[in-house]
């Protein structure tokens, strides 16, 4: 297991909440702040430490020791004026890394231009992420890197008795088969060997640009 870091979470409505939980299940340490009770009360199953406080006062996220956390990640609901001002207390306290959830474009455009780290726009993200699995057949993940980088499955058909070597995707079509599952298995083989042959059915997992893999033959 990787190194366990201390994160956090300022605001704890649907998307911080399930962030604090998904930490907690790799193992991680989350420590959550929200201005409601009903929240909090709904957050103390799940999180290390969960405190009904005010995440835009700076003495606040001082005394709880948010300056020490590696990460802290601000969820603030619908309000941009809450979410700049608890990101100005942190950089003012010497918080190294803060995540931001954005809510609109001006809010995403805001954070970046005050130094933010990392800024996610769910809604934006789930979209464009489901735009793409409706237009591309067979694609199991969409991964925002810069360009539309996607993962998509394939079944060998035409390809069977072929290797990886032989139908050299890297360079032909600039795509990467980055997992098998053999024919009738439920598992996934990763980092397959190039050198094995390829049986009818067996399905291979791509990785690529949307347009690369759609290109494949």
């Amino acid at each position: 297991m990787s190194e366990k870091i201390e994160v956090g979470v300022i605001g704890l409505g649907k998307f911080g909440l399930e962030l604090a939980i998904n930490l907690r299940k790799l193992g991680h340490n989350a420590t959550g702040v929200d201005t409601s009770e009903e929240r909090v009360k709904a957050a103390k199953p799940y999180l290390s430490h969960v405190f009904q406080a005010d995440g835009t006062d700076r003495q606040t996220l001082e005394q709880l020791s948010f300056q020490d956390f590696n990460y802290v990640v601000v969820s603030t609901g619908d309000s941009m004026e809450a979410s700049i001002l608890v990101v100005l207390n942190l950089q003012e306290m010497g918080v190294n890394k803060i995540w931001v959830k954005a809510i609109s474009e001006a809010h995403k455009k805001v954070l970046s231009k005050i130094g933010v780290d990392f800024v996610v726009f769910p809604e934006h993200f789930a979209a464009k992420q489901l735009a793409h699995k409706l237009s591309t057949p067979g694609m199991i993940e969409y991964l925002s890197m810069g360009h539309d980088i996607l993962i998509k499955e394939r079944t060998v058909t035409e390809w069977a008795g072929q290797t990886l070597i032989d139908l050299n995707l890297t360079n032909n079509y600039q795509v990467q088969v980055i997992a098998i599952r053999k024919n009738g298995s439920e598992e996934l083989n990763f980092v397959p060997k190039a050198n094995e042959t390829l049986e009818h059915d067996d399905v291979l997992i791509l990785i690529g640009t949307r347009e690369n893999l759609l290109a494949l033959p």
